[in-house]
């Protein structure tokens, strides 16, 4: 395939966005994003929650991500556009929808590259010279003020890397990519080989002791969702890819495959290499909790102090590429924001790289900003798994609304069933954000709160010419979904209350009817459809023009 790269316009100054990433790029964004310090701390976390029987949980989160993914890789290969995760729910609903889930998206990938910090800092614990950056408060290891002074150095190094044109980084992430899934699958094979118990399965207090509430609860809960985050990551980078028809579907396909491959592998040694000094008579107290650094510490305990080395490596360049991603990711969701009339239009102005410069400093100062309430790893994964779901929910939504009012629309990927699919994706969607349980979902609303009174802020002090219509008719479930989600949360099996009005499976069951109402009641009052063609016309499709030819 040989042609020239397009330069989508920016109406905001600089060059514009260059179309310079490939499918090797564009999977290697998504698989680095996957691949990052949920595969070093979630094997450990999802075992405590749910015994042996982690491994259903999963499977079950693959699953689920599989189902949004095949959702998100038809919207993104028919609107190849930058932030395109954001973008969706406002060409079918409008501005209110449109606000509401840019902001989850932007939200979610904000918070993403300091918690990856985060974890390049608590692995470096095993080295002398870090051992102050942190220190244990509540059982947790937290920064100290020296510690937070590594970690703004090294946003830096992050942000820095990002100031390179897009092609440098997709460079520059396919070499990191490589190490970083080599790594796990050779820390699979070798502690599979090396240590295996086959009798760790049914030791402790047996393979499911928590039952389906402790399955389900890892899902969420243990760093599963969390570990699977990133597979939409080729989508946000659709404005800058060279063949998007071809390549978004099979990069948001491919990595969430090869992510589900490596995370049940790795659950599979880790629970069948400890040694029995680390299994004690229940599987949420036993030794190996205290693990601050699990693989390298139990490749340690094993006698393979080399492989400890590598993965001690490990831990600093797979949450660094991470982090080099999301840092790329949250530019190019606050880019297709202000193109959209969200936030200020200065996000859309670019350097003569091609790259959003002001939303690279602005996720280099949130991020800073995160580590004083959110000093420690945990403390941060709760608030992005459930605004990532969140985020997701409005793929089906906005596949729904497509597929009703734009019948004839060209679609280079086209989702078999999707139909059935994407009902049952928003069903998905929704029963995640039930099992990340009340403690983390009200800590989501708070955060919903503060983005509305931002976006509210833009519009009053007039700091985008573009005026988006807010269309309340087409929002107008948009409240009772937010709020409703959180009743039934609240009194189900995963919240607070000691006896549940919702107990498990009928709280499963209230999520997938509530899920089916919304759903088709989203559709119902969409956009019409010559309103929608009129913005994909004017707004999306200059912007996924390319030239480039076979």
């Amino acid at each position: 395939m040989a042609g020239q790269v397009a330069r989508a316009p920016s109406s905001g100054g600089g060059a514009g966005l260059r179309r310079d990433i490939k499918l090797v790029g564009l999977t290697a964004m998504s698989v680095g994003s996957i691949i990052g310090s949920g595969w070093l701390f979630g094997s450990q976390l999802a075992l405590k929650a749910a015994g042996p029987a982690a491994l259903i949980s999963w499977g079950i989160g693959a699953v689920a991500i599989i189902i949004l993914a095949l959702v998100h890789a038809e919207l993104g290969a028919m609107y190849p556009v930058a932030g395109g995760t954001a973008r969706f729910p406002h060409y079918a609903f409008g501005g209110a929808v449109g606000a509401s889930f840019g902001w989850f998206s932007w939200l979610q990938a904000l918070t993403v590259a300091p918690i990856e910090v985060l974890a390049m800092i608590s692995y470096g614990q095993h080295y002398t010279f870090a051992k102050g950056f942190m220190t244990r408060r509540a059982g947790e290891s937290v920064l100290t003020p020296s510690g937070i002074v590594v970690a703004v150095v090294l946003m830096a190094i992050v942000t820095s890397i990002n100031f390179l044109s897009v092609r440098k980084l997709a460079n520059t992430n396919s070499a990191a990519t490589w190490w970083k899934v080599a790594t796990p699958l050779f820390t699979i094979m070798v502690i599979g080989i090396a240590n295996f118990h086959a009798a760790n399965f049914t030791a402790a207090d047996g393979f499911n002791p928590y039952g389906a509430r402790g399955i389900l609860g890892a899902v969420s809960t243990s760093g599963i969702v969390f570990a699977f985050l990133g597979f939409e990551q080729a989508d946000q980078l659709a404005g800058e890819s060279g063949n998007p028809k071809r390549d978004i579907p099979l990069a948001v396909i491919g990595s969430i495959v090869i992510g589900a491959i490596i995370y049940i592998g790795l659950q599979l040694v880790f629970l069948g290499g400890l040694p029995a000094s680390q299994i004690g008579t229940n599987w949420s107290t036993s030794a190996y909790t205290a693990l601050t650094g699990p693989f390298a510490q139990l490749a340690s305990l094993v006698g393979l102090g080399w492989l400890a080395a590598i993965l001690y490596i490990d831990a600093v360049i797979s949450p660094g590429g991470t982090a080099l991603v999301y840092a790329a990711s949250s530019s190019r969701i606050s880019y297709g924001l202000a193109r959209n009339g969200y936030i200020p239009r200065w996000y859309q102005s670019t350097d003569r790289r091609g790259v959003p410069w002001l939303g690279l400093i602005s996720a280099f100062v949130i991020g800073c900003v995160c580590f004083l309430p959110f000093p420690s790893w945990r403390s941060l994964v709760g608030l992005i798994t459930s605004a990532s779901v969140l985020m997701y929910a409005g793929a089906p939504l906005s596949f729904a609304v497509f597929r009703k009012r734009l019948p004839d629309a060209e679609r280079p990927y086209r989702l078999s069933g999707g139909a059935v699919i994407s009902p049952i994706a928003f069903i998905v969607a929704n029963f995640l954000i039930l099992w990340s349980g009340w403690d983390t979902d009200w800590k989501l609303g708070i955060a919903i709160l503060i983005g509305y009174v931002i976006l509210a802020a833009n519009r009053v002090l007039r700091l985008n010419p573009i005026a988006p219509e807010l269309n309340w008719r087409t929002a107008q479930w948009l409240p009772v979904y937010l709020v409703g989600l959180g009743v039934i949360v609240y009194l189900s099996d995963f919240g607070p209350l000691k006896h549940p009005i919702l107990p498990l499976w009928w709280d499963l069951a209230a999520v997938a009817a509530f899920s089916l109402i919304i759903y088709y009641w989203a559709r119902a009052v969409a956009l019409p459809t010559e309103r929608m063609k009129t913005m994909l016309d004017t707004i999306v499709r200059p912007e996924s023009r390319t030239s480039s030819t076979s």
